[in-house]
């Protein structure tokens, strides 16, 4: 005789959670323009490891970051770094600062030709639409994952440009399923090398006036240009 769950099993039924389905490229897609639609910046907090394949070193960093998009989707961008080195980084447009407290230097760099394709880079994730992803981007889901507890869609990502190919060779995304923004990305460089980048206690969209993404600098700080 075929028996009756008890009600002990039939609760735990109920309780159980529903199964996430996983979602379709075309779902995620959708979901990033919905929030490239509304991305104006973010702020959070961040961790960056690098790992150099050659000597097997790898590098954790942490601080916060903010990024706001300017005129023209032009992004502007400032890290600030704590741990285990204080610095502080600032991208806007052709140019790039590096500023260094403890020896009192900011080193300006100008991103010349590359300026393009290093916004391309920041940007990926963050205010991306699906057309520019799918136009410089061989796009492939890799299904789910849980990223510093948060269920997320992984999405893989192959620059298409031979130009793009020479300093990116694949990108791994990581988005939360109830957001069109990254939790997680990974930046790989060729030869073994890659960067992850975490981001938490993400901030969307707050009002940042441009000096928010601005360095700033002492007085008498030393400038450098170490591309002369």
């Amino acid at each position: 005789m075929r028996r009756t769950p008890g009600p002990l099993l039939l609760c735990l039924a109920c309780m159980a959670p529903p199964t996430v389905l996983a979602e379709s490229l075309k779902d995620l897609l959708s979901r990033l323009d919905q929030a490239s639609a509304a991305f104006s910046g973010m702020s959070a907090h961040l961790k960056r490891i690098s790992y150099t394949a050659v000597i097997k070193d790898t590098t954790e960093e942490r601080g916060s970051i903010i990024m706001r998009l300017a005129k023209g989707r032009n992004l502007e961008l400032r890290v600030d770094l704590s741990s285990p080195d204080e610095k502080s980084w600032s991208f806007r447009g052709r140019k790039a600062e590096l500023y260094i407290p403890k020896i009192n230097t900011v080193q300006e760099y100008d991103l010349g030709k590359h300026a393009r394709l290093i916004d391309q880079f920041l940007l990926l994730g963050f205010g991306s639409t699906s057309r520019e992803l799918e136009k410089n981007y061989v796009l492939k889901l890799s299904g789910k994952e849980t990223v510093n507890g948060i269920a997320t869609t992984k999405l893989d990502l192959t620059p298409r440009s031979a130009e793009a190919l020479e300093h990116l060779k694949r990108v791994e995304i990581w988005f939360p399923l109830d957001s069109g923004y990254p939790a997680q990305q990974k930046f790989y460089l060729g030869s073994g090398d890659y960067v992850l980048v975490s981001y938490t206690e993400a901030k969307l969209n707050p009002n940042l006036p441009e000096s928010a993404v601005r360095l700033a600098l002492p007085r008498n700080v030393k400038r450098e240009y170490p591309q002369k």
